[in-house]
């Protein structure tokens, strides 16, 4: 009988998707051997990119990193996307003690509904604990340089989304 086929998820609403993000995927795959990027369809964040862009721009970021992971967007529950998937663990990143908070209420939750799924905490490298996709989507709406915060397919996403919002 061979290694267990351990099986993770990394959800998250990726609108986009930062190189702090991409430091946790990094991580994230020593310790499976199949990661699955999760993306949330719908929640009650305005995105700024629909979910089928925000897939494409992992798969993009991926790509660009050399990495090969599947990237699915989902609605509902997280635990029945994981499930459903076979995954034993879902990576959650916290960057700050606020973070901690939400997410340990939803780890605590997502244990009483699937108590075989086991959640794993990741701080993303030092250089990128203040980086937040809300925090890009504002230095770019602004036309600041965003290029070390994520990849360049990324950068020209938010580009052609904030200039054409803006009529340029």
């Amino acid at each position: 009988m061979g290694p267990k086929l351990i099986v993770g998820v990394y959800p998250g609403t990726f609108d986009p998707i930062t190189l702090g993000h991409l430091d946790v995927i990094r991580r994230s795959l020593k310790m499976v051997n199949r990661l699955i990027i999760a993306v949330v369809r719908s929640n009650s964040k305005n995105t700024t990119f629909d979910s089928a862009e925000r897939v494409r721009l992992i798969q993009d970021s991926l790509a660009e990193w050399g990495l090969d992971i599947e990237v699915a967007s989902f609605d509902g529950l997280l635990v029945d996307f994981a499930r459903a998937r076979g995954a034993q663990v879902v990576f959650r990143g916290l960057r700050a003690v606020s973070d901690f908070e939400y997410e340990f209420q939803m780890a605590l939750m997502n244990k009483k509904l699937a108590p075989e799924i086991e959640e794993v905490f990741l701080t993303p490298d030092q250089s990128y604990i203040y980086l937040s996709s809300s925090l890009v989507k504002e230095v770019a709406s602004l036309g600041g340089d965003i290029s070390a915060f994520v990849t360049p397919s990324v950068e020209r996403a938010l580009e052609a989304h904030f200039s054409l919002r803006d009529g340029k």
